[in-house]
């Protein structure tokens, strides 16, 4: 089933990618997304567009992996853009870039989910 819940917050984006990513949930995850978005992911790659981050995302989640949210730090908010970044578990730094869209939700717009250890 696929969870379409839209993000009313930027940091929402981060929480909802975990919920999904554990339940297997590709469709959700490419959801989280604009149509046209870039996903540095796996490190080295450039996914663009949602049939690639789909692509991406179908092998991922093939691999069962079992995502706890890390440290979720303050959205920085510039009128409809928003830096998002998290610290995981294994020391990896992600950082996002989110649009407020035209219904006010949010989504990513370019995604880096390894920048750094």
């Amino acid at each position: 089933m696929t969870d379409n819940r839209a993000a009313t917050e930027p940091n929402d984006l981060g929480r909802y990618f975990v919920e999904r990513a554990n339940a297997g949930d590709v469709a959700g995850l490419v959801a989280l997304y604009e149509p046209d978005a870039v996903l540095a992911f796996p490190p080295g790659r450039l996914a663009t567009g949602h049939a690639e981050i789909r692509e991406v995302y179908e092998q991922f989640v093939a691999a069962a992996p079992v995502l706890s949210p890390g440290r979720q730090h303050p959205a920085l908010v510039a009128g409809d853009l928003a830096l998002t970044a998290a610290t995981l578990t294994n020391g990896d730094v992600t950082v996002e870039i989110a649009r407020r869209q035209p219904d006010g939700s949010w989504l990513w717009a370019a995604d880096q989910p390894a920048l750094a250890r």
